[in-house]
Order: C-alpha cells, then structure tokens, then sequence
C-alpha cells in the first residue's frame, strides 16, 4: 500500500517507474522541488507592489459606491440558511464540530464583476490592487473597499478544483475551506486574524474569503542568518503567538500549521496568526487528530509515523511548531533540516536538539521544553506562557478564555450541550452560519 501523501503528509515521495510501480524517490528533493515547496512556503509575495499601494491608499480620493440594480436587493442576498452544502463534510473522519447560526461574519451570496472608472478589476464593493500571495489552495489578492476605503486581503478559491483535490483519502480540499470559514466565524482575538465577509454565488466556482489586512511582513522574514531577529523582538512576537494560541487551544481549536509565515507581524508591531486551512476542532479534552499537520520542518515527531498511521494530540503538535516557530526566531534556522523529505522526518524523530552553548540558559531550557520529542513531557502553552524566558520584562502571558463571537450571540445555558456532532463523527448541524 502506498504511504499517504499529501500537502503535510509526505514521509515518501513516490514516482512512477516504468512498470507503474510506486518507487520511493531518494534524489535530493531540492533538486525537484523549490525550498519554498519543501518547507511549505508557496507564498510569493510581490512587496513592492503591495507596501506601494499600502502608501498609496492615503492619497485615493473619496468614492462614492453605488451597487448595480441586481445587487441592491440588500438582505436578499444575504445568507441566513445554509450557507455551504454540507454533503461534502459528511463522513470526514476528522472531528468536525462547527456552530449552529450565523455568527457575526457577512455572507454575500452574489458576485458581480466589474471594473472601476480607472479600469482596476472589481468584485462586488472590492476593487484589486495587486496580488500579495499564492498557495495550493489559491490566491490572496489585495483589494479596497468603495464603501469604507480600507484595505481587505481577500483569498480566493475555485470550488470545483478543490472538490477535486483529495488531501486525504476521505477528504477534499474543499472540505478544509470550509472548515477553516466555519472555524473563523466563530473567532474573535486581538492575535488571530479576522475574517469580514465571505462571498459565495452558487452560480460562480469562486468563493471569496474577505480578510483583515495585516500591513506588516510575517516574523519569517526576519528569521535569516546569522541569529536571527534577536532576543527582545522574538519574545514579544512570542507572546503574541502563544496568546493568540491558547485562545485557539482554550476554544477547542487546533491550528495545525504554526510556523513564522503565518504570524504576521503588524505595523504596531503585534503578532496575528493566520492560515486556517489545517485546522480542526475538537470536542470536550479530546484533541486526537489522525492527519498530518501543517509544513514538513514543523512537523511533530510523534506525526512523523506513518504519517500518520494512528493518532496524535492536537495540541501537543501545536506546541512543537510553536517550538520550531521560536527557534526559527532567535537562530535564524531551522531544528531540523535535510535535502529529503524522509531525512527531514528522520532528524526530527531521532537527531538531539542543537543549541549552541552561548545560548541563553534561560531560552535554552524553554526550546528544550517545547521541542521534547516525546509528547507526554513536552511543555504546555501554560508552562511556556509563565516560563521565566517569556514573563523577563513583562507580565505572564494570560490565556484568554473569553466567549468567542458565536458563543456570545448563541449562549447555551448551563450544563447544556455545545456542540452537536453526530455519534459516527458526522456533521448534524444545518449551517456553518
């Protein structure tokens, strides 16, 4: 049987020879595939571009939006049912546990595209600026509201590619945007992203996904050699991260891909994580997971077998990237590195963690506690929150158990179920919304 492959999940490489057999490939995977490939980095961001128009915005003369005939209907094109065919994440055998209303989120189901007096292309009240990421799910593209001029990142998917797209043997890609729409309806966080609106014409095979727009780069792009981006600053992007986490952890949300690229830094200079695509949730302390998570360098050891034959907590997965993510910070490198994936998977399993000497003890012993290979041992987002590295100049990081947007506008009374999932991991649930 082949080993499972996918965009996380890639213990073996496999090519075709020339009988069709599956053959372990052990050429130098950076010899086949881009570094940004290998370490899960399919961003391509065009800066100039995107800090020119940030600039440039200020100077943007007042717009008067006006919608065209079909669109002024209002409340007509807003979605208070269904919102998204459920069909697709029935039988997934991830856990799926998703709110039962519509939370907060605006839910436009019409696209009308256009073009703007200066020819710029449009979509609803959206005019494109340029484009400031590309992944293997699709594209983000930065646009600006005609209604409240302010700058929105808006990730756009074609549907029927991902209903094509098999990231697992059950699953699609789809059904993980789907996920992460639900998962980001139901957030709200000073240290996650935001999620405005989503736009979904079933008469289009585009589904838009409007975003806050961070303005900053993401803390990776501080992270070259030598020593990467420095003590002070990588504690306070720390923080951030771990505040932005355990409000992820404390509401029964993994993220499953942790790493610098998806924590972006602001121009005030906080951390936002972003990138939901791998995330699940889970109910009450169960947090088993069975898929892979995130990008092969932060990947967990105990996800490193089989990839994953059998299963693994959540959250301890989330601890070891967050780990990765620290270490990338302050050195300016990776843990664990090879020029194979399978050596990548090898090194994370069974090499010890360097950490030079000159190190500072105290930021020693913390990756030491993150980056424990075995799970049971490993330190926990409350351990590292109140670790001495992380509180030396400022307060414990406090772990955010405030309700989330859904669970203020639909409280449960006490002793009530919060969730509703079938007893065979089915969705039961009418909506996303």
């Amino acid at each position: 049987m082949d080993k499972q492959c996918g965009c996380c999940g890639l213990l073996w490489l496999r090519k075709k020879g020339s009988g069709g057999e599956g053959k372990c490939s052990s050429k130098p995977i950076v010899k086949r595939i881009s570094k940004e490939h290998l370490l899960g980095n399919s961003a391509e961001l065009d800066d100039k571009a995107a800090h020119q128009v940030v600039r440039q915005v200020a100077k943007f003369p007042p717009t008067s939006y006006r919608p065209p005939e079909e669109e002024q209907v209002g409340e007509a094109h807003r979605v208070e049912g269904r919102l998204y065919p459920f069909k697709e994440l029935r039988g997934s055998r991830a856990p799926l546990i998703l709110p039962l209303l519509r939370a907060g989120v605006k839910e436009t189901r019409h696209e009308f595209r256009s073009q703007d007096a200066e020819g710029n292309k449009m979509v609803n009240e959206y005019v494109r600026k340029c484009k400031i990421g590309t992944g293997s799910f699709g594209k983000v593209v930065l646009h600006q509201s005609k209604k409240d001029e302010k700058l929105y990142a808006i990730k756009i998917v074609n549907k029927s590619r991902l209903r094509r797209m098999k990231v697992s043997p059950s699953e699609t890609a789809m059904m993980d945007v789907l996920r992460e729409v639900a998962i980001l309806k139901r957030v709200d966080h000073p240290n996650v992203v935001k999620l405005y609106e989503v736009i979904d014409d079933p008469n289009s095979d585009r589904l838009y996904m409007v975003m806050e727009h961070v303005e900053g780069k993401s803390i990776f792009e501080g992270c070259g050699s030598p020593g990467g981006i420095g003590e002070a600053a990588a504690r306070k992007c720390f923080r951030d991260v771990v505040a932005g986490l355990s409000y992820l952890h404390n509401h029964n949300i993994i993220h499953g891909d942790i790493k610098p690229e998806n924590c972006l830094r602001s121009v005030d200079g906080s951390v936002k994580i972003c990138d939901f695509g791998c995330s699940r949730t889970f109910e009450g302390d169960n947090d088993e997971l069975w898929r892979s998570p995130g990008t092969p360098v932060f990947t967990a050891p105990e996800c490193c077998s089989g990839l994953t034959g059998s299963y693994y907590r959540g959250r301890q997965a989330d601890v070891w990237a967050l780990g990765c993510t620290l270490y990338c910070m302050v050195m300016g490198r990776y843990p664990f590195m090879g020029d194979t994936l399978p050596s990548i998977y090898e090194k994370i399993v069974n090499q010890p963690l360097l950490v030079p000497e000159a190190t500072n003890p105290e930021l020693a012993d913390l990756l030491r506690g993150l980056l424990c290979k075995d799970a049971r041992k490993r330190f926990s987002l409350a351990v590292a929150a109140a670790h001495p590295w992380s509180t030396r100049g400022y307060a414990q990081v406090q772990a955010s158990c405030n309700p989330t947007v859904y669970e203020v506008q639909h409280p449960f009374p006490a002793g009530g179920a919060a969730l509703a999932v079938g007893g065979n991991g089915s969705v039961e649930l009418g909506s996303v919304v």
